[in-house]
């Protein structure tokens, strides 16, 4: 799939550029991904991408094991799949890999400059498409509550500081999109699978460690749930989709017995690969699809009449 990528500039306007990524942890220049697939179409059908690094399909690579930005996430992923049904759908992606509830809303994060934010970028591209069809996918949230969760131990006041500021944010986020979005625009929103739930293999002390993520990234999928929902906007139940709350046993080479949503950690994530490429906390390009399957799950756009159900993309 070829892809051209652009940059905004204060102006909002978009203009093309050519961006040298220089990735380091988590941080990458803003970027704008726009591709088109499928059947030609006399009304173009945009899909606004939104949010952290799995918007835009970050993998660990050899080059940079910490993750780069892929063609293989869960939005190209959607405009694979919608080409196969005739849907031609324009891809632009502004994530921001680190991004949180508080960055997109008031910057600070390693994408924009001072002035620009995500959620601004995102308002500009819609109220320029205003007349088109589109859908918006929002990915927002894990990167508020990861800090609290990462380093094999849980700070409970840092979640329960964190939940709050998502609980805050996400209403303010949502308003502005749908507020600039024209009327043949549907939004769905993500939940977020665990990818701690891995660390159960390390031990007394890990399962320690996956019990805690479990729970709290319960919490933070309650809590987005209910922003969406107050807003009229389904959520993708991705968890659902790498069964988290699973705790059937079942059988792993190599490893044992483990329960299916520790398998699937670890099946879907980087998280139990070796050095260099793991652990790391990003979908592989399984998980990714899973992603997207939930996605198309709950998505009612404005060229369906209701949502498809459960599909395959891979």
């Amino acid at each position: 799939m070829r892809s051209t990528r652009q940059r905004r500039g204060s102006s909002g306007v978009l203009r093309a550029t050519i961006i040298s990524l220089s990735i380091a942890p988590l941080a990458f220049f803003g970027v704008v991904n726009t591709s088109a697939a499928g059947a030609d179409s006399t009304s173009p059908v945009f899909y606004l991408d939104l949010g952290g690094s799995a918007s835009i399909g970050v993998q660990p690579t050899l080059v940079d094991p910490r993750g780069q930005a892929s063609v293989d996430g869960y939005a190209n992923e959607l405009v694979t799949f919608e080409a196969t049904r005739g849907v031609a759908l324009q891809l632009t992606q502004l994530g921001c890999p680190g991004e949180t509830t508080l960055t997109m809303v008031s910057g600070g994060d390693h994408c924009y400059v001072t002035g620009e934010t995500q959620l601004g970028d995102a308002m500009s591209f819609l109220l320029t498409h205003d007349s088109q069809a589109g859908i918006v996918t929002i990915d927002l949230g894990f990167n508020d509550l990861r800090p609290c969760l990462e380093h094999q131990t849980l700070e409970q006041l840092c979640v329960n500081h964190q939940l709050l500021q998502v609980q805050q944010l996400m209403p303010t986020i949502i308003e502005g999109l749908k507020s600039a979005a024209g009327p043949n625009v549907s939004f769905v929103g993500l939940g977020h699978y665990d990818p701690f739930l891995a660390d159960s293999l390390l031990g007394s002390a890990g399962k320690l460690i996956s019990a805690n993520s479990s729970r709290e990234v319960g919490r933070l999928n309650a809590t987005l749930q209910s922003a969406y929902a107050i807003a009229g906007i389904p959520m993708a139940m991705v968890g659902n989709a790498f069964e988290s709350r699973d705790v059937g046993l079942v059988n792993v080479a190599g490893v044992g017995r483990v329960p299916e949503n520790v398998a699937n950690a670890c099946a879907l994530t980087w998280m139990c690969q070796p050095a260099p490429l793991g652990p790391n906390i990003h979908p592989n390009d399984t998980g990714y699809a899973a992603i997207a399957t939930a996605i198309e799950g709950v998505l009612k756009a404005p060229w369906q009449s209701e949502p498809p159900g459960a599909v395959s993309v891979s």
